[in-house]
């Protein structure tokens, strides 16, 4: 069925595949991380979260799992081969956090709108893939690359369960499982989100859709002999991908992340049709352009330094255990805080 195609179609199937079914999570199971953070810091409920951190648990089991049948080598994996610099990923994380909370989307939730006939958060799509871009080959990328040069640091590896593995004298899938299980036991650890099924239904497709980016890719790359990383799903980069393959095949082929992105699209849209929710939409308010329009821009510039947004270093790099993810998230999160409370409160004294 699928001899004759190309190495990069191949992997962008597989990214239609995983991000059609984080699209249909954003829809049906209202999957979204400044919508979690929200909910934490002003309606005092964690459900929304839980799902995030319900989906990281499922990842990181399945990801050691396929580690342990050989079917993944982590080592080769996006998070765990690249240079690691905290100061890039705190600073990433910050920006991109904050940009996030003013434009009132990260870059998937926005692509997951969009699917819903937001043109609002097309917008921000399209201004955060360019943005990204900027900082990842344009003007910024010579000052991102030396930044990360300068405060990069030198481990044997950037695994966490592989330092644990190495203390115990062992591997990074029993450690990595360990820590799998505590991380879904510590979001299960809630009757209320217990009761709610199809929530818990839709954290576990997040994990697995996760899990199906790296297996798919990795076995593309092993079983063809290909130079292609392999990789999951992440939406920062990517959106700039998307916008040069639409524009000019030629210039940008297809791939994993471009594929990811219309997955995201396909899912949602069908998504907002299932639950009668698909309208157009559009900004009638410049204020509100011009505030989404620099969040985009923040996060598409953050999220390139930081290597990774909500989904590349919130789900895709916890899968695998890399240590830029907690660091990161925690940055992204702290960001958002910093961008909800001016939107809401305006920083007034209490």
């Amino acid at each position: 069925m699928f001899q004759g195609l190309s190495d990069a179609t191949l992997m962008a199937l597989v990214g239609l595949f995983g991000g059609g079914l984080l699209g249909l999570a954003a829809r049906l199971g209202r999957f979204c991380t400044l919508g979690a953070i929200e909910d934490v810091l002003y309606q005092h409920s964690s459900v929304r979260l839980r799902m995030w951190v319900l989906a990281i648990g499922v990842a990181v089991i399945g990801v050691h799992l396929l580690a342990g049948f050989g079917a993944v080598d982590l080592a080769e994996t996006l998070y765990l081969s690249s240079p690691w610099s905290p100061v890039a990923s705190i600073a990433g994380g910050l920006i991109f956090g904050y940009g996030m909370s003013i434009a009132g989307h990260c870059g998937f939730g926005a692509l997951a709108r969009s699917g819903g006939g937001d043109f609002r958060a097309f917008v921000i799509v399209l201004v955060m893939g360019i943005s990204a871009y900027v900082m990842l080959s344009g003007p910024l990328a010579s000052a991102r690359v030396a930044l990360i040069s300068a405060t990069e640091v030198n481990l044997e590896t950037f695994s966490i369960a592989g330092v644990i593995g190495q203390i115990a004298g062992s591997g990074p899938v029993g450690p990595g499982l360990v820590i799998g299980l505590a991380i879904s036991a510590a979001a299960l650890a809630s009757k209320d989100f217990l009761t709610k099924p199809a929530t818990l239904i839709w954290s576990v497709m997040v994990g697995l859709a996760i899990v199906s980016g790296w297996w798919g890719t990795s076995a593309i790359v092993h079983s063809h002999l290909s130079a292609l990383p392999v990789v999951s799903h992440t939406y920062s980069a990517p959106l700039g991908e998307t916008l040069l393959y639409v524009m000019t095949s030629s210039g940008g082929g297809i791939s994993f992340g471009v594929g990811s992105v219309l997955g995201v699209l396909a899912g949602a849209f069908a998504g907002s049709l299932i639950k009668g929710h698909f309208r157009w939409e559009a900004c009638e308010d410049p204020r509100e352009l011009r505030r989404q329009v620099l969040g985009a821009v923040l996060m598409g510039f953050g999220s390139v330094l930081a290597l990774g947004c909500t989904i590349g270093q919130g789900l895709s790099a916890f899968s695998v255990l890399a240590f830029s993810a907690p660091v990161t998230f925690v940055a992204i999160f702290i960001g958002a805080a910093i961008g909800l409370r001016q939107l809401i409160t305006g920083f007034a004294m209490s």
